[in-house]
């Protein structure tokens, strides 16, 4: 039997416990309620100028003028979005260092075979921000009019035609692998550091397609650089209601999207989380939010921290299914 003196010391301990977690608690709500005492850093793990960037950087600007506080975009490109990532799961979960990304975050483990975080656990869902179809476009040379015409100019070229991405592992990489999968072709797929150089050397013509967002791909649609044969939505969209989808023109069931979302350290404190979550949906519910992502042809998702962490897990087991039916071996 224990002692009385033993049974006093484990009531001691435990009543120890509880008082340090109920003053951590309360010290958490404070630190929520005050935050950001000075300024805050957005990671984006790609390079300037691509989808991503125009997701965080008008967040940041609504952030900035919600909090009365600088939130500074710190671009990280690099291996796969891997370096950007890393810097947020080692970061001090003190709400300061903050990363906005891409879809691309549930396929990482489905290619990389050794990683040195897991995107599943290391990290905090804050909230998503918006989603948008892919866009199929290619370079004016590609003689393809249509989605079928490019599979079968493609098919009578094995290996001649480059599809760029923003990188391995990303979601623009994905939907690649995706179509030439179902429409059994064979392109050489070319990885870039983002959106941008990706662009850039679509336009120059050193690759010939590239499946990205509207946003970011109408600019160089309108002044005749690319050519749109298809999206990648389950239906036509409002904003491009002549270009068809791509399971509408050739491949029956072809649907995917890009999403967007703010993510944290693993240990980030459930109020700093809220405190996040509700200022990111005040802005998306905000004059300047809507007409920032409509402009953008995105749809506002917002919601809670909870639902965007179900959507994510959703979303690591959909990619790993899908790396897997395309033959992609992880590096």
């Amino acid at each position: 039997m224990k002692s009385l003196f033993q049974r006093q010391w484990m009531v001691g301990v435990t009543c120890a416990a509880t008082l340090l977690g109920a003053s951590a608690e309360v010290i958490a709500q404070r630190d929520a309620q005050s935050f950001p005492t000075r300024p805050v850093r957005m990671i984006n793990p790609y390079t300037p100028g691509g989808s991503v960037d125009l997701v965080g950087r008008a967040l940041a600007h609504g952030l900035t003028e919600i909090w009365g506080q600088q939130v500074i975009v710190d671009n990280r490109p690099g291996a796969g979005t891997q370096i950007g990532t890393e810097i947020v799961v080692r970061a001090e979960p003190d709400g300061y260092t903050m990363m906005v990304t891409s879809s691309a975050i549930s396929i990482l483990t489905s290619i990389y075979r050794k990683m040195r975080f897991d995107p599943a656990s290391d990290l905090s869902t804050v909230a998503q921000i918006a989603n948008s179809p892919g866009l199929l476009v290619v370079h004016p040379s590609v003689p393809a009019k249509t989605v079928q015409e490019l599979i079968a100019h493609a098919r009578a070229r094995p290996g001649e035609l480059a599809g760029a991405s923003s990188g391995v592992g990303t979601t623009t990489h994905l939907h690649l692998e995706m179509f030439k999968h179902a429409a059994k072709v064979n392109i050489l797929h070319v990885p870039y550091k983002g959106g941008a150089p990706a662009f850039a050397d679509l336009i120059g013509g050193q690759v010939q397609l590239f499946f990205n967002t509207p946003g970011t791909a109408l600019p160089h649609i309108n002044a005749g650089r690319l050519r749109p044969l298809g999206i990648t939505s389950a239906k036509r969209a409002d904003y491009l209601p002549d270009i068809p989808t791509i399971a509408e023109a050739a491949l029956p069931g072809f649907e995917a999207y890009l999403w967007y979302g703010i993510y944290g350290p693993q240990t980030l404190p459930r109020p700093l989380i809220q405190r996040w979550n509700e200022s990111i949906n005040r802005f998306l519910k905000s004059a300047a939010g809507r007409e920032h992502y409509r402009r953008a042809y995105m749809d506002i998702v917002g919601g809670t921290p909870e639902a965007f962490q179900k959507y994510h897990l959703a979303e690591i087991k959909r990619w790993s299914e899908i790396v897997k039916a395309a033959g992609i071996q992880p590096q």
